[in-house]
């Protein structure tokens, strides 16, 4: 069997930007749904999207600015979204079952990013808790209203290779690094499409995860200065110093991409970066390119898949 995971040749690059991915595109009439579209790489998505004509649930956690952020972009609604809460997420997903409108996209772009040590809910870890618990829940709550030839899309990150899936202590119990846990939480979120995508694609419903590049976004608000110039993403002046960075719209185009291309077409289940299919990680000529063995690894998914459904309580058994 030829492996899924190896690229395609789409002719896009780092370079490319969300508008670039839908020329030609009429998404007239297509419902998306973008968590965190207000802000960041969502908001590059949510403006690029509607452009081409779809209409787009925004779901945030602080609705009032994702209202001001939105305002004047055409065909956008805005619902109340706080991953950490379980309870929350329950009433967002209420929300949009009730309205019963079929989604055609489930973004789900919203996360953390190297936080300090916070606990949520039953104590969990809040990277982990928010970046993949949260979005779990609400894309298995949305499930009844995925179309088929609906796409679920995780913003994963190259931050996956900091570490896997920490099966004796998820949580982060018995010490908190937050490099560590964030990397864990970009993890699962491969892993979480990874089976999702085994367990949709009968239905017409694909799962994919990617790397958006780096950005500039508020993700870094939990970093300082300093640490941002010791890894070289600024000078000492403070001032962008590393080339590679993108701006929101190149770092929202993968993810638009992934949603939308009909290049994907009877494709799912792989980690994408720069508007195509990325090589492992373990053929890749440089560091934290690719995707990582142990993140698109069957078994795992399915480990973690039945973790998460323990924790949160929500499994495809119970919704629909």
């Amino acid at each position: 069997m030829q492996d899924p995971q190896r690229p395609l040749g789409t002719g896009y690059g780092p370079q490319t930007k969300a508008s670039d991915v839908l020329k030609g595109l009429d998404l007239t009439g297509r419902y998306f749904v973008v968590t965190g579209g207000h802000s960041g790489l969502g908001l590059a998505a949510t403006r690029a999207l509607a452009a081409a004509g779809a209409d787009i649930l925004v779901a945030a956690r602080q609705p009032e600015a994702a209202m001001a952020a939105t305002r004047g972009i055409d065909r956008v609604a805005v619902a109340a979204l706080d991953l950490s809460d379980l309870a929350a997420v329950e009433r967002c997903a209420d929300r949009l079952l009730a309205a019963g409108r079929p989604i055609d996209g489930l973004i789900n772009n919203a996360g953390l990013m190297a936080c300090p040590e916070t606990r949520v809910g039953p104590g969990w870890e809040a990277q982990f808790a928010t970046n993949h618990l949260g979005h779990f829940a609400l894309t298995l709550r949305l499930w009844p209203l995925l179309a088929r030839g609906a796409r679920v899309v995780c913003v994963s990150s190259a931050g996956h290779h900091i570490a896997g899936i920490d099966w004796d202590d998820v949580q982060s119990l018995s010490g908190y690094d937050k490099w560590r846990a964030y990397g864990q939480s970009k993890t699962a979120n491969i892993l979480f499409a990874v089976h999702l995508d085994r367990l949709g694609r009968e239905s017409g419903i694909r799962a994919f995860a990617l790397h958006p590049g780096k950005i500039f976004t508020p993700l870094q608000r939990h970093l300082s200065q300093a640490e941002m110039i010791a890894q070289g993403w600024l000078d000492p002046e403070g001032r962008p110093a590393d080339p590679t960075f993108k701006t929101p719209e190149q770092g929202a185009a993968t993810q638009v991409w992934a949603a939308t291309a009909p290049q994907l077409d009877g494709l799912g289940g792989v980690y994408c970066e720069d508007c195509d299919i990325a090589v492992r990680a373990e053929t890749a000529d440089r560091p934290f390119v690719g995707v990582k063995a142990y993140a698109t690894d069957p078994d795992s998914a399915a480990r973690l898949w039945a973790l998460s459904a323990e924790l949160t309580g929500v499994d495809l058994s119970g919704v629909g």
